[in-house]
């Protein structure tokens, strides 16, 4: 999340004229993130958040919006678009395509323990149940055809051992995602993001943690379900300094999403190429953030060696899925 777009308040209470949701008590930009303008925003009827889509159309928004009410519906604890009072999910504010969805409780746990991962994995299981059967005309737009796109434009800032890396890494994923093994994955929609900073935790009074739901669903779409745990695996069930696994976290996480649904063979087969395939998607998408950025009033840019250095660990080696 971040602000590129700046809202006012009198800007945001004129808006605000459209929705059944009372007076503006509060208005606060979120500076985390790097794709949208967010804002927590706060009225006499209760806490929401506010998103002006700085990338995403029109046409493809519906698609997301439409996803995180499907889910909601279905039990998934994450935000619930919020109508106007024409019916309408989506507005316009300042110039964006803008959005108000119900505000989750509880807070990102950037230093997880067993008990948080063990959440996430049957949360990731039942978010990809109760996803089947949603639209699926919208591919996860940051794919195998965004990295070979993206990859040559990045190139040009990488020292000759990164450049031949990335090279190799995208060859090695294009020849996988040709196979047979690969057609046979289960798929649906998919979150494509589940860090550690898009699930919120309660802490209980024993100090245990309590899953308070998922957010950030606008690079969902569709791709395998292998993916989406690989992608969540990588971030939640690591040592930050090294890339390495950490057996706790990731047995918790994996023994969770297996109480769920079983991975079938190919998925058991696809795991170590699905390790790397989410290290080297967000690989991508940090340098090119890094190099090729947008202004932003607000912006936390993130450091892309982190998933190389993750990515290099995952091609040395990688546990079993079975």
């Amino acid at each position: 999340m971040a602000v590129f777009t700046p809202v006012t308040r009198d800007e945001l209470a004129h808006w605000l004229e459209s929705y059944d949701l009372g007076a503006l008590r509060e208005l606060e930009g979120i500076a985390s993130g790097i794709e949208n303008s967010n804002f927590f925003v706060t009225t006499t009827s209760g806490r929401y958040v506010l998103t002006l889509f700085e990338r995403l159309g029109v046409d493809e928004l519906p698609f997301y919006l439409g996803l995180m009410h499907h889910l909601a519906a279905r039990g998934i604890p994450c935000p619930d678009p919020v109508a106007d009072r024409n019916g309408a999910l989506l507005g316009r504010l300042n110039g964006k395509p803008a959005a108000l969805v119900t505000r989750l409780a509880g807070r990102a746990s950037l230093r997880p323990m067993p008990a948080h991962c063990a959440q996430v994995g049957a949360l990731l299981a039942a978010m990809h149940q109760a996803a089947t059967g949603y639209d699926a005309s919208l591919p996860n737009l940051r794919g195998l055809d965004w990295w070979t796109r993206t990859a040559p434009l990045v190139t040009p800032f990488l020292d000759a051992g990164q450049a031949a890396l990335l090279r190799d890494e995208l060859a090695q994923q294009q020849a996988f995602a040709a196979t047979e093994t690969y057609a046979a994955l289960p798929w649906s929609v998919v979150h494509a993001d589940l860090f550690r900073d898009n699930v919120l935790f309660e802490t209980l009074p024993d100090d245990s943690p309590r899953l308070g739901g998922v957010i950030d669903f606008y690079f969902a779409g569709v791709d395998t379900w292998v993916f989406d745990l690989a992608v969540a695996a990588n971030d939640w069930c690591i040592d930050d300094a090294s890339g390495a696994f950490d057996a706790a976290r990731l047995a918790a996480l994996l023994d969770a999403y297996r109480s769920r649904r079983a991975p079938t063979n190919a998925e058991c087969t696809a795991w170590p190429m699905m390790l790397r395939a989410g290290a080297l998607r967000f690989w991508l998408s940090r340098l090119h953030d890094l190099y090729l950025p947008r202004p932003a009033e607000m912006v936390t840019p993130k450091d892309p060696v982190h998933f190389e250095r993750i990515l290099r660990a995952r091609r040395a080696g990688v546990p079993p899925l079975e």
